[in-house]
């Protein structure tokens, strides 16, 4: 049984919870995968009257922004130890290339590494606790935080809504399809990180990144 053959059994407010928790979890920094539990919600959304798309939306983007803003608390409050532990405990996400490939996305990009690290499966376990860690200024990490949500989950659920709606018919019998979709894009954005977190790692002499100066805290 795949995953949205799963979700057909579940209560609507049970969906609700789920892709929030999730979601939630994925964005604190726990590698789950929180994108297809979307993407089949929302599927699923479209083809059952019972499951709102606005509440559904809604729970996503409160467990993007709740998650990324303790995941930030905890980065700030654990610091560099804490990434170390974390690279001991997950080092296929959490390894010395994945952390100086997302170091060198915030030197970089900034508080748009948030925003945009909303869309990558890799930085969006990153983003909050390594924003902690690099003790970026609240405000700009609470506006990229609330943008991204909002966006990503928020535009996810609408867009694969849609799609479910016009093509109903279709997707009622190959629905499976979709997720085939987004798996296949998860892992294409996985292996395409993974390559440049090796280069990140190579071109840093293979050792880890040096600890950055902390961000003034301007809050």
């Amino acid at each position: 049984m795949h995953v949205q053959e799963w979700l057909e059994t579940v209560p609507a407010i049970s969906v609700y919870l789920l892709v929030g928790v999730v979601i939630g979890l994925e964005s604190l920094g726990i590698p789950l995968p929180g994108e297809i539990i979307l993407v089949s919600s929302a599927l699923l959304a479209s083809q059952h009257g019972e499951i709102d798309p606005v509440v559904l939306g809604a729970c996503a983007t409160a467990g993007a922004i709740i998650g990324d803003s303790i995941g930030y608390a905890i980065g700030r409050r654990g610091g560099r130890p804490l990434l170390a532990r974390l690279g001991r405990r997950f080092p296929k996400h959490f390894g010395e290339a994945q952390i100086a490939m997302a170091e060198r996305s915030f030197e970089k990009w900034g508080m748009w590494a948030v925003f945009f690290g909303r869309f990558v499966a890799l930085l969006r376990i990153f983003a909050g606790p390594l924003a902690g860690v690099l003790r970026m200024p609240y405000w700009k990490f609470l506006t990229a935080n609330v943008l991204g949500g909002i966006v990503w989950a928020g535009g996810t659920t609408a867009v694969i809504y849609s799609v479910g709606v016009v093509a109903e018919a279709w997707l009622k019998r190959f629905s499976w399809l979709g997720l085939v979709f987004a798996v296949i894009c998860g892992l294409a954005s996985m292996l395409v990180l993974r390559n440049r977190a090796k280069k990140a790692a190579a071109q840093s002499g293979g050792h880890p990144v040096a600890e950055p100066a902390a961000v003034p805290a301007a809050d």
